[in-house]
C-alpha cells in the first residue's frame, strides 16, 4: 500500500479569531499570572488568605 506524498507548500491560513489561538492563550497566562501576583500582594498585605480576606471562610 503506498502512502500519499506530503504537500510541499504549507496554506497561508489566517489566524482564527476565537477558540484555542496562540494570541489567546498568551493573554489566559499573562492573566493567572498577574492574578497569582494579585493574591499573593493581598495575603502579604492583609495577612490573611484570599479566602477568609472575601469572607469566605
Amino acid at each position: 500500500m503506498s502512502q500519499s506524498p506530503e504537500p510541499s507548500v504549507t496554506p497561508n491560513l489566517t489566524e482564527p479569531k476565537f477558540g484555542f489561538n496562540q494570541y489567546a492563550e498568551r493573554l489566559n497566562g499573562r492573566a493567572a499570572m498577574i492574578g497569582f501576583i494579585a493574591a499573593l500582594a493581598i495575603e502579604y498585605l492583609s495577612g490573611q488568605g484570599l479566602l477568609a480576606w472575601l469572607g469566605l471562610i
